[in-house]
């Protein structure tokens, strides 16, 4: 059961300025935590913590006023569940078994994709690493690499990019995983709370809500208009996020729309290594460690009703997905060529924040091809490093002026 208290609700919108850390690394560790009541709500969503003893979750805003961004994320209780679509489901690929189980942990997940306005703060920090560099500002040292970040110079070619997904309320889309990655970097230092991609078991967990189906509401396929923007409505790109019916989490656009990026690599075996095992944690999760194919869920605005199902997967294709770059090597944040600019993101918190080597997985490069890429990039001025935080939204904010 889901509850949630409106006054208690601002209360935490406004407590998130409190949650400023000196490191995001253990964000929301030492402050009253956004999205959390410490009095059972009487109506509307909510989680239990601990059986309701460290307090309950709950949906909030997370809003960054100086640069306008602002999302809304949605708890989602734990639960076990069963990954993949058994060997009669209409529409399966091989890819997406053996089946396995995996405990899922309570979180938080995005309401919607991520939108151009709120990457786009991402985007602008070029910017400011430039103007910090050229005032030999916040240089990154031994003893502060930990925290610094990579960002892209602007999109050479941002109308091609954004052709089918252009106003500020479209899913932002064609970045690479590694650049989605980085982007939950970036805003859990700015923010102070801890952000990160989701598992694929995680994303499968929040996509199906409760249902063995292969959609969020059962298996038919007549409803799916309801809850999904997909290849058989005749669309002629992405619609703003939040377009159609919401999942039973309240989560909008699991299906259709833009593929969302995972943390994991590929396997076109599918899951042979977690077959009929049961894994809690992160135990099962394949991290990406190799160039190529990263892991992408729930179908596109272009996709037919079989590839938006809550088991459907794609692998990334860099040399594919890059195609029209023509940059050597090309770029490590974005991808120019189809279905690339149909490939989003959706951001997720864990119920308790994870610890630095748990959340190092999920923001930084582990693939090595990938990090002497990222070096020859930054070294001809392709990209930018510098270390993030909460006074970078007012650098933000001047930039904007």
């Amino acid at each position: 059961m889901f509850r949630f208290d409106i006054a208690a609700f601002v209360v935490l919108v406004l407590a998130n300025w409190i949650c400023v850390q000196t490191s995001a690394w253990t964000a929301d560790n030492n402050a009253i935590a956004i999205g959390v009541s410490v009095e059972r709500p009487a109506s509307g969503p909510f989680v239990p913590i601990d059986g309701g003893r460290d307090g309950y979750m709950i949906p909030y805003t997370q809003v960054l006023a100086e640069t306008g961004i602002q999302f809304e994320m949605i708890p989602v209780p734990g639960g076990l569940i069963t990954i993949g679509s058994p060997d009669d489901e209409p529409g399966r690929s091989s890819d997406e078994g053996p089946q396995f189980q995996v405990e899922i942990a309570p979180m938080w997940v995005g309401k919607t994709e991520v939108t151009w306005n709120e990457f786009e703060g991402f985007m602008k920090t070029h910017h400011v690493f430039m103007r910090r560099a050229k005032a030999g500002m916040h240089k990154i040292t031994a003893s502060n690499r930990m925290d610094a970040i990579t960002v892209p110079t602007p999109l050479y070619a941002a109308s091609h990019h954004r052709e089918f997904s252009n106003s500020s309320q479209h899913p932002a889309v064609t970045m690479t995983q590694y650049s989605a990655k980085q982007y939950t970097k970036w805003l859990s230092f700015v923010s102070g709370v801890q952000y990160r991609l989701p598992t694929e078991a995680e994303w499968e967990y929040a996509a199906r809500a409760g249902s063995a189906g292969p959609y969020c509401f059962g298996d038919n396929v007549v409803e799916l208009d309801q809850y999904a923007v997909y290849g058989s409505t005749l669309n002629e790109g992405a619609a703003v996020v939040a377009s159609k019916q919401p999942n039973a989490f309240g989560l909008h656009d699991m299906h259709g729309n833009v593929w969302e990026w995972t943390i994991e690599q590929y396997r076109s075996q599918g899951y042979i290594e977690q077959a009929g095992k049961r894994f809690g944690g992160f135990d099962g999760t394949q991290w990406a460690q190799k160039m190529g194919r990263q892991c992408v869920r729930g179908g596109s605005w272009d996709s037919p009703s079989e590839r938006v199902r809550s088991a459907s997967r794609m692998g990334s294709d860099r040399e594919a997905w890059s195609s029209e770059d023509p940059e050597i090597p090309t770029s490590p944040w974005w991808y120019t060529s189809d279905p690339a600019r149909m490939v989003g993101m959706r951001v997720v918190r864990s119920a308790s924040p994870l610890q630095t080597d748990e959340i190092k997985r999920f923001w930084e490069n582990e693939i090595v091809e990938l990090q002497d890429d990222l070096n020859h990039t930054i070294q001809e001025g392709r990209g930018r490093e510098g270390i993030p935080g909460p006074e970078l939204l007012q650098e933000l904010k001047q930039i904007s002026k």
